[in-house]
């Protein structure tokens, strides 16, 4: 289920001005604990990402690798997938260049949970490609100016210590006309399924996760994490102030995820 782009402005809680996981007092603690976090469920995250979500987190990439299959085409582009995990989304745009038949960019996986990365390396192993993980601070990244055509994040974007400073960041990477597409869960304000879903992400979720990857905090986090986070709405605007142009998003799954594009 596709959302007209920029439907509705409900009102919406004050969000967070970055991620604040249980017992983290400022940035820094955020970082720490959302790495050593993701860290600990790493094995079984790929499993239960699918699992939970019925294998819809699949469609979702694919979704967002058709956006930019022009990008995915030119030999020479660069693409950076930020908070990439265990690089599902980078191995997205992999196979959309390869289902196109072009001389692909060069992809670029950042992580800074090394368990994770270990992952997304061992994976890209079996399939050889143009991929480069690398391990990566998305509020500090060891890249120069204007180097990117592409800059995404999926799913990790929430789980920054400041959303402003990786909005900057993100901007500062981004050559002229380069696109930046951020996928993240948002909580469904209407619909006839959207008390359903409230009611799975925040009581069976949790549950489900938790026992099975082994950490109930983690798996805890994550509706906590979606809640305070701002609404398509608020983080629409937050992108604009932060200098980007032709900011749109649409929301999909009958507004589970929302999907943010723009261009420098």
């Amino acid at each position: 289920m596709v959302r007209a782009i920029g439907e509705s402005r409900a009102p919406h809680r004050n969000p967070l001005p970055g991620t604040r996981p249980e017992g983290s007092r400022d940035e820094r603690e955020a970082g720490l604990r959302v790495r050593e976090m993701f860290g600990c469920i790493a094995p079984r995250y790929d499993f239960l990402n699918h699992f939970l979500s019925a294998s819809f987190d699949k469609l979702w990439r694919k979704r967002t690798a058709r956006r930019f299959s022009a990008i995915l085409q030119n030999p020479d582009a660069r693409v950076l997938d930020l908070c990439c995990g265990t690089g599902d989304l980078v191995f997205a745009f992999a196979a959309e260049n390869r289902k196109i038949r072009a001389a692909g960019p060069q992809l670029i996986g950042a992580d800074f949970a090394l368990p994770m990365l270990k992952l997304a390396r061992q994976k890209n192993a079996a399939v050889p490609s143009k991929i480069t993980f690398l391990a990566a601070d998305a509020l500090a990244l060891p890249f120069p100016d204007v180097s990117f055509d592409l800059i995404s994040a999926a799913f990790g974007f929430r789980n920054l210590a400041s959303y402003q400073s990786g909005l900057r960041e993100m901007l500062r990477l981004l050559r002229p006309g380069g696109a930046l597409a951020i996928l993240e869960f948002c909580e469904p304000k209407s619909g006839p399924l959207a008390a359903l879903f409230r009611f799975y992400f925040t009581r069976i979720l949790p549950v489900l996760g938790g026992a099975i990857s082994g950490n109930k905090e983690a798996y805890s986090y994550l509706p906590g994490s979606v809640e305070k986070f701002p609404s398509p709405e608020i983080l629409k605007d937050w992108m604009e102030q932060a200098g980007f142009r032709d900011v749109k998003y649409e929301c999909w799954t009958f507004g589970a995820v929302a999907l943010h594009t723009a261009t420098r």
